[in-house]
């Protein structure tokens, strides 16, 4: 019996002592450091530090010069005829500004990553190859490159290049055209010349015409066009004042950033109406984009469309009434 009670009190006290340890480590032990997570080890690649050896840093490099000196070597100072498919003396880089490689101004930073993709201005599932073409026909005024050209797939290679390992949340902040708050009026083009002079003719000039690289002969621009005949054409995403207001207000005056703009929405608003009041060239069967005419941006200013809004509120606003009759009609949420 006695040996019974020894064991039960020896339990016990060694029970008593084990919680008294736990108590002693739980006030009077050392915190623990909990390590933070190690940033990304992303960063914007570089062309002139990070290529790959070999063919493929070649393939990618090509790509980059196509994307800054277009019309050199695909455009109208092509020196040979077949290699003239841009239609205009700009470059991939007026817009896609940095090489593609700069916020808010349709950076190809994570682009390959999302091909393919649905295209509301086909109706189907495309390409990159098919994407960029659009670009040829419509921002460069031109023709389609054959998909398996050399310089289709250089440039699909500098697009992969600066996408491969982006993480998802950079990808996002690199994606697209930043957002603005969408006026509700009608864009004033008298205002938007006036904020034209102060802030842009310097650079893009009275007419829209540009600054040419100096020299004896033309060999480029050093501002693009943005109105005449070397400019975009009708049918360009450009042509859209909501568009052209949301890379307006976090790029120019040239040398904005996205995180410090320069203009408010409304004046990007106004600039955006007046430069589309220019001339530009004309892009035929305008009437075939987005079979589903109810997928067409609501800023768009050709028609067809599935409601019956002026063709001027289309072109200049006000745009809320329209995006709230696509959301009451066909469910349908749109930003531009």
């Amino acid at each position: 019996m006695l040996k019974y009670v020894f064991f039960l009190y020896f339990f016990f006290g060694l029970f008593l002592g084990i919680l008294g340890a736990c108590a002693y480590f739980s006030f009077f032990r050392e915190p623990t450091v909990v390590q933070p997570v190690a940033e990304s080890s992303w960063h914007l690649k570089s062309i002139d530090t990070d290529l790959p050896a070999g063919d493929e840093g070649a393939r990618i490099k090509y790509g980059f010069i196509l994307i800054t000196k277009t019309s050199e070597y695909i455009g109208p100072l092509a020196k040979e005829d077949k290699m003239r498919f841009a239609g205009n003396n700009l470059a991939c880089n007026n817009c896609h500004l940095n090489g593609g490689r700069k916020i808010g101004s349709g950076s190809f930073v994570g682009v390959y990553n999302r091909f393919p993709q649905f295209r509301g201005r086909e109706n189907k599932i495309g390409t990159l190859e098919e994407r960029i073409n659009g670009c040829m026909e419509r921002s460069m005024s031109g023709s389609k490159m054959p998909e398996d050209s050399e310089e289709m797939q250089a440039i699909i290679s500098y697009m992969k290049w600066l996408s491969d390992g982006v993480p998802p949340d950079i990808e996002k902040k690199f994606k697209g055209y930043l957002p603005i708050k969408i006026p509700t009026f009608k864009a004033d083009t008298t205002v938007g010349r006036q904020l034209y002079q102060t802030h842009c003719v310097v650079c893009h000039q009275e007419d829209g015409s540009g600054v040419a690289i100096p020299g004896k002969t033309f060999s480029g621009y050093v501002y693009p066009p943005v109105g005449g005949q070397d400019s975009y054409n009708n049918g360009a995403g450009m042509n859209r004042v909501l568009t052209a207001a949301q890379f307006i207000k976090y790029n120019m005056p040239f040398g904005t950033t996205h995180d410090n703009p320069v203009l408010t929405d409304e004046e990007a608003y106004h600039i955006a109406a007046y430069i589309n009041t220019f001339d530009r060239p004309e892009k035929p069967n305008l009437e075939a984009d987005f079979p589903d005419k109810k997928l067409k941006p609501v800023s768009t200013p050709y028609g067809p469309w599935t409601d019956e809004f002026d063709p001027d509120q289309h072109k200049f606003g006000p745009f809320p009434p329209i995006i709230a009759y696509y959301k009451e009609k066909f469910d349908l949420k749109k930003s531009k």
